[in-house]
């Protein structure tokens, strides 16, 4: 038998709950078993009980639209290897990217250094 309260599902999912569960049966699957089956399947299309829509985030279309513009800016500067805000530090960037930014100086004893030893020459 599942556990919990069915209160909070909707009437369709009920609905389709019991005509998943009269599926199982005729399977020859045992009651219990499916209405489990019935219940993990609703739950898992759909989430679970009731849900309000949406994502409770709401812009208008300009504010979208901005926005849409803003990612693409960044995707292209992203692209062409420029950092995505201007004040990135050397301490957020992976040894990688430092050890890029090294050879691109011609750091001597690069790659033996670690990633402080880096951000230090790279600094110099």
């Amino acid at each position: 038998m599942p556990r919990g309260s069915k209160e909070k599902y909707t009437d369709k999912q009920k609905r389709k709950a019991e005509h998943i569960e009269d599926s199982y049966k005729e399977k020859g699957v045992s009651e219990d078993e499916a209405e489990a089956r019935a219940w993990a399947t609703v739950n898992k299309q759909s989430g679970g009980g009731e849900r309000k829509g949406g994502s409770g985030q709401k812009k208008s279309s300009t504010a979208k639209t901005q926005d849409r513009q803003q990612s693409a800016r960044r995707a292209v500067a992203t692209k062409h290897g420029v950092p995505r805000s201007k004040s990135a530090s050397l301490e957020e960037q992976t040894k990688a990217q430092l050890l890029e930014k090294a050879r691109a100086k011609n750091i001597p004893g690069r790659s033996t250094m670690r990633k402080q030893e880096l951000i230090e020459a790279l600094q110099r």
